[in-house]
């Protein structure tokens, strides 16, 4: 994780050419000014050469050694930067930059104490200035010694004086707002704001907008969206890069995708010569999937100068248009460059769960293989101390950074977080994400701990999630964005599982259980599961949506049009095989078309791609209707123009397949051989419709045509269709819940060492 945004960067009143008392030999103050230029040109490898360079021919070079210091930060060096840190201040204990950043970097790591002494030591050497009184205040703030830190926070104003307290402000305010404490940070802004407008001190431009970005954020963390938008809004004076490219990332945050391409593109405008301008633009035309525009944009700036990610986003841009088996051997041959803690590894592994090309055990051996190194030198499950009992009330943990509209994630754990007895399972939830909604303040209310921990790096999350006293943590992301493998590789609770956000093994040691059901995960499957399995009893997701889709209303008049199979699932899952496959079925049902609808078809590259794609397997473009993105309740509307869904290979659908049989839409699926593969099947049994649940291809293609030429057994299904899930035991979220306590009761009991005892042998004993 990077550090915190604002104290990652060195202290802000300490220059690059402090007053030395060496007169610099002339190889010396040339290895200075080369040092200097990387280091403002953001080349840290080169700075960090430099200064040791310097170093050598000069040891007591103060500046440098401070540099130096600082480079190893910056490169996420940390148990380096503290041991150069710690030679700096040996040799000039006085340097207050010093103790002020080694106070950060301890804060990061999680070591409190010594930050807190590190301040301390900061503030007695300058009482005069504020950076460290202020982050000293934060520190106690965050250990919630709120007096204290009321007190810090006061002297730091009067060290800061008239000409900067609007600065010491500002900066609780983010400090605040990192720590997921949105109304103070809003009173900090406030202060912060009014003094602007007193008009004390001048600012320009760029910084009244970045003032008004972190207002916006403020707001939309609170549920003040109008307010928020209105924030944002009056960003838009900004004229820098740097402050564009932050407000087009909190747009896009808040999903305001349009806003945020807008204010891109009025970057390129302003700044047409950056190979960063476009290198922005790329990549958030790539994110919200346009494609074709997106490799433009990367090409411009490629043309400009070298582009580090182009390798990166040409596997994005692999995978989202289909061929996940480039998009694999781009991200591998990444993930092989940059060593075992790259995020390539779990890019690979995302990537791999497309592939038509790797059976059900060569992923499942790819999983292993990527995140082996993780588990290295990890926390021994002995080492914690929580109370064995195995009846008491459990402390669960759940890690996700997906408690936002319309997400999988969001979607089925609201209505179960709702029903939680909280008598018996206290929830944590160590929130990893930044975006936030009225979805994010819904699951605050839901759960008995609301940790923000974006900030957070797995040591310091670690430290928390035990003095939580943590007893089954939970992933809820698996390889997906902003996930925390590396933490749960390294242990941070006694029990861990993973659970919904990853459809498969996720291969990270440690992890000790995956939820699956008998379905996705079959008796005899167990050799694909780096985890044990942990199976509920009716289906392993459970859709009961908290807002209300009007069901579609289901006349003769949808027997009697031309059949329309469909699918809403997105591109990534529309591979070759399932190209090929869909072909063969409308090839049977000859009168028929195809609707696909998925973010990517807002693209003319994406539809002609596919177009193609079909034409090539004999189907010409009029029997295919491409649509675009729309909100979710429309989306869900549009069921209506959907007779037959077809499920995807070898991803199957899951919300996809879920939102469709409640909307009335059956679903053709295919049994694969992995859980990734086979959740279709799960649904489809669940839902009592096992005649819908192929084999094979040849039989996937039989069953298509054959429930397509039964209008009347179509239709007829599809007007009782909801009603029949209603009464069907997978779709009960009460019992659901049940079920899902006593599987984590379950879990631990198997770590306080209680047998299993069954129902036969209870009776028997009784």
């Amino acid at each position: 994780m990077t550090a915190s945004p604002t104290d990652r960067q060195p202290d802000a009143q300490a220059t690059l050419a402090e007053p030395q008392s060496l007169e610099l030999p002339a190889e010396a103050a040339q290895a200075m000014s080369g040092a200097n230029g990387h280091y403002k040109a953001g080349r840290w490898t080169e700075a960090l050469l430099a200064y040791e360079a310097a170093l050598r021919i000069v040891p007591q070079l103060e500046v440098a050694s401070l540099q130096r210091a600082r480079c190893l930060v910056l490169l996420g060096e940390h148990m380096a930067s503290r041991e150069a840190f710690a030679q700096l201040l040996k040799a000039f204990p006085a340097n207050y930059s010093g103790w002020l950043e080694v106070g950060h970097l301890c804060r990061q790591q999680g070591v409190s104490a010594q930050a807190l002494s590190s301040y301390r030591q900061a503030t007695a050497l300058q009482p005069s200035r504020f950076e460290a009184r202020v982050s000293l205040a934060r520190l106690l703030e965050d250990a919630g010694q709120m007096e204290a830190g009321a007190a810090e926070y006061h002297r730091a104003l009067a060290a800061a004086g008239a000409e900067k307290n609007r600065q010491v402000h500002w900066r609780m305010a983010k400090f605040r707002l990192e720590r997921g404490d949105a109304p103070r940070a809003l009173e900090s802004m406030r202060q912060a704001l009014l003094i602007l407008r007193l008009g004390q001190q001048p600012i320009d431009d760029n910084e009244r907008a970045e003032m008004q970005m972190d207002l916006g954020d403020i707001f939309m963390r609170l549920g003040m969206t109008e307010d928020g938008h209105r924030a944002f809004e009056r960003a838009s004076v900004g004229t820098s890069e740097a402050t564009l490219v932050r407000l087009a990332d909190l747009s896009f945050r808040y999903n305001l995708w349009q806003e945020a391409q807008s204010v891109l593109r009025r970057n390129v405008e302003l700044h047409p010569d950056s190979d960063l301008a476009h290198w922005n633009l790329a990549h958030s035309l790539a994110e919200s999937w346009n494609m074709q525009e997106a490799l433009e944009a990367l090409a411009k700036a490629e043309a400009i100068a070298p582009q580090p990610g182009a390798k990166s986003m040409r596997a994005s841009v692999a995978g989202r248009t289909g061929d996940a088996d480039t998009a694999l051997r781009l991200y591998k041959a990444l993930a092989d460059e940059e060593g075992p803690g790259s995020k390539m590894h779990s890019s690979a592994a995302m990537s791999s769960l497309y592939s038509d090309q790797l059976s059900p055990a060569q992923v499942a051996d790819l999983h292993r293989e990527l995140f082996a190194p993780l588990g290295q030198n990890a926390r021994a499950v002995s080492s914690f101390k929580n109370d064995k009992s195995p009846e008491r009330p459990l402390r669960v943990g759940l890690v996700s950074a997906d408690f936002h509209h319309q997400h999988p994630v969001n979607i089925f754990m609201q209505p179960l977080l709702a029903r939680l007895d909280r008598r018996a399972v206290e929830v944590s939830l160590y929130f990893t994400g930044i975006s936030h909604d009225d979805q994010t303040l819904l699951a605050k209310q839901r759960v008995s701990r609301w940790v923000e921990v974006s900030t957070l790096n797995d040591n310091q999350l670690a430290r928390r999630i035990e003095e939580d006293g943590i007893d089954i943590l939970l992933d809820l992301s698996g390889h997906t964005s902003m996930q925390r493998m590396s933490l749960f590789a390294q242990r941070a609770a006694p029990v861990q599982a993973t659970f919904l956000g990853y459809p498969c093994s996720t291969g990270v040691p440690n992890i000790d259980w995956l939820v699956a059901d008998s379905v996705v995960a079959p008796v005899g499957s167990e050799t694909l599961f780096s985890e044990q399995l942990a199976r509920l009893p009716s289906s392993v997701f459970c859709f009961s949506p908290e807002t209300d889709y009007p069901y579609p209303n289901y006349t003769q008049a949808h027997a009697q049009r031309p059949l329309v199979f469909g699918s809403f699932n997105n591109v990534p899952k529309l591979t070759p095989h399932t190209v090929k496959l869909w072909a063969a079925v409308l090839k049977e049902v000859p009168d028929a078309k195809l609707l696909l609808k998925a973010p990517s078809f807002k693209d003319d590259g994406a539809i002609e791609a596919f177009a193609q794609r079909f034409l090539a397997e004999g189907i010409d473009r009029e029997r295919l209707v491409f649509r675009g993105p729309v909100g979710l309740t429309d989306m869900m509307a549009e069921y209506a123009d959907v007779d037959i869904a077809l499920d995807p290979v070898p991803y199957n659908g899951g919300t996809t397949t879920l939102q469709a049989l409640w909307m009335g839409v059956p679903v053709v699926v295919k049994a694969g051989g992995n859980f990734v593969s086979r959740m279709g099947a799960s649904f489809m049994s669940a839902a009592g419709l096992q005649d819908w649940v192929a084999e094979s291809d040849a039989d996937y293609v039989r069953i298509a045509a054959a429930m397509a030429r039964d209008r009347q057994a179509l239709l007829t299904l599809k007007q009782g269709l909801r009603e029949r899930l209603q009464a069907a035991p997978a779709w009960d979220i009460d019992q659901y819940t049940r079920d899902f306590e006593a599987m984590l009761r379950q879990m631990w009991h198997s770590h306080c060492g209680v047998q299993k005892t069954s129902a036969a042998s209870k009776k028997k004993k009784a």
